[in-house]
């Protein structure tokens, strides 16, 4: 008989009964290996394996699997709101089990779903319907540049959002950095104000954005440019762009996210100096 520890994991961490009964495993099969812990009853008629994810059985308890932007933070795409609670698809037809700490956010898109963790495809078109036009972009951009996103996903993706939101697929790069560059530079396409992105000048290196050929942006998100030693680098190159007739702007993760109105203003002076 197969184990049932091993047919759990396989089956990704999390599986009904009825599924495992499939491959052989009694009901009593089951309740022993319930009563000797070497798997997990997460509730009447579905169990998880040891070390099984949390957040994935949380929503097993719930009633069904991750999604949107829980789903892509689990397998390490950028997302606006990294602190959100667990967002669990239960499908069209789901039933919601009340379950102890619950602070699970519900949804009922259409479509079958089971448990675990939802491919970065589906995420992300359940994160637009759930989270709206910036957090599906950067959260698109971050998956394209990790290679989760074939060009026929892609395409999918596209035909799955209203039409009307189908243009942040087409104006979706590869090679952001981070989400806080896809942030800023939808926001300024927004504003008519056209950034060239991961431009390479002689003597400076690759700067985030280039604006009207005499303004650099550069985005520091706190992952990377924490410390004194970055902070003398950035310096560096500000002086050697400054040299070269650029004006450098830099902002940092809690300004991009916290504090947008002070950036836009400051990026329109200094277009505004920049055309004078």
């Amino acid at each position: 008989m197969l184990d049932p520890a091993i047919t759990l994991t396989r089956l990704g961490g999390v599986a009904r009964g009825e599924q495992l009964q499939r491959f052989g495993l009694t009901r009593s099969a089951l309740a022993r290996a319930v009563s000797s812990r070497r798997i997990l009853r997460v509730r009447p008629g579905v169990f998880a394996a040891p070390g099984t994810r949390r957040e994935v059985v949380d929503a097993a308890a719930h009633g069904g699997a991750l999604t949107c932007g829980t789903a892509l933070l689990a397998r390490g795409v950028w997302v606006l709101d990294k602190d959100a609670p667990p967002h669990v698809w239960v499908g069209r037809s789901g039933r919601v089990h009340p379950h102890p700490g619950c602070g699970c956010v519900s949804h009922y898109f259409d479509g079958e779903t089971l448990f675990g963790v939802v491919g970065a495809e589906t995420a992300l078109i359940h994160l637009y319907l759930c989270g709206g036009d910036e957090a599906f972009f950067a959260a698109f951009e971050s998956a394209w540049r990790k290679g989760l996103l074939s060009r026929a996903t892609r395409i999918r993706i596209r035909d799955a959002l209203p039409a009307a939101a189908r243009w942040l697929v087409d104006f979706a790069r590869r090679d952001a950095d981070s989400g806080l560059e896809s942030l800023l530079r939808l926001r300024m396409h927004i504003l008519g104000v056209r950034l060239e992105s991961q431009v390479r000048i002689a003597g400076v290196g690759k700067v985030d954005f280039v604006v009207a050929g005499k303004l650099i942006i550069e985005v520091d998100g706190k992952e990377n440019h924490d410390g004194s030693t970055q902070r003398h680098k950035d310096l560096h190159r500000d002086a050697i762009a400054s040299r070269l007739g650029f004006e450098t702007l830099r902002f940092d993760y809690a300004q991009v996210l916290h504090d947008w109105p002070a950036v836009q203003a400051a990026i329109l002076a200094a277009l505004t100096r920049a055309a004078g």
